[in-house]
C-alpha cells in the first residue's frame, strides 16, 4: 500500500454521494466479475512494479470498469478507455506503437495505467502524491484524486475486498 498523506479535499456533499455510488459499482465489480479479469490487473501491476489494488481503484473510479469508456474534458481533451488514459498521452504512447483503439482494451489499457502510474512513483516516490499524479500533477486535483483513490482502498480494505496481512 501507498505510504504519505493526503490532506482531506470533498469530504461532504455531491462529491460524498458520487463517491458512494462508484464504491458500490466497483464493489459488485470486483466480487462479481474481478476475478476473471484479475490477471490483467495483476500482470500489468506486477510489470510495472506498482500496487495492483491502485490500479483497480483507478479503473473504478475512472470508468466503473468499463473498457469502452470516453470522457470529454472541458479542456477539449477526451479520456479514453478502462483506466481514463487522457489523450495528452497519445503522442508519447504513440512512440511506442500503442494507439487510441488501443486503450479501449482493458487489458492493453491496464498495462499503459501501470506504466503511466509507475512514471508518476519514479517521479514522486512510492506515495499518494504519485497515486493523485496519476491524475494531474496540479496540486489541487492531484491531491483530490488521491484522496478519492485512498477512500477507495480503505473502503475495500474495510469490507475484506482487500486482503489483509
Amino acid at each position: 500500500m501507498m505510504t504519505g498523506s493526503v490532506r482531506s479535499i470533498a469530504r461532504a456533499g455531491t462529491c460524498g454521494r458520487v463517491l458512494s455510488r462508484h464504491m458500490l459499482a466497483a464493489t459488485v465489480m470486483l466480487s462479481a466479475a474481478g476475478l476473471a479479469r484479475a490477471d490483467c490487473f495483476d500482470d500489468a501491476a506486477q510489470y510495472h512494479k506498482v500496487n495492483p489494488w491502485v490500479l483497480r481503484a483507478i479503473a473504478a473510479r475512472e470508468s466503473g470498469f468499463n473498457p469502452l469508456a470516453i470522457g470529454r474534458n472541458s479542456n477539449n481533451t477526451v479520456d479514453i478507455g478502462e483506466f481514463g488514459i487522457n489523450s495528452v498521452h497519445l503522442p508519447e504512447l504513440a512512440k511506442y506503437g500503442i494507439r487510441k483503439e488501443d486503450l479501449l482494451d482493458g487489458c492493453k489499457s491496464a498495462y499503459v495505467a501501470g506504466w503511466r502510474l509507475a512514471k508518476m512513483v519514479r517521479k514522486y516516490g512510492n506515495t499518494w502524491v504519485a497515486v493523485g499524479a496519476y491524475h494531474s500533477e496540479n496540486v489541487g486535483p492531484r491531491d483530490l484524486y488521491a484522496s478519492l483513490i485512498q477512500r477507495t482502498i480503505n473502503f475495500w480494505t474495510a469490507r475484506g475486498i482487500i486482503p489483509v496481512r
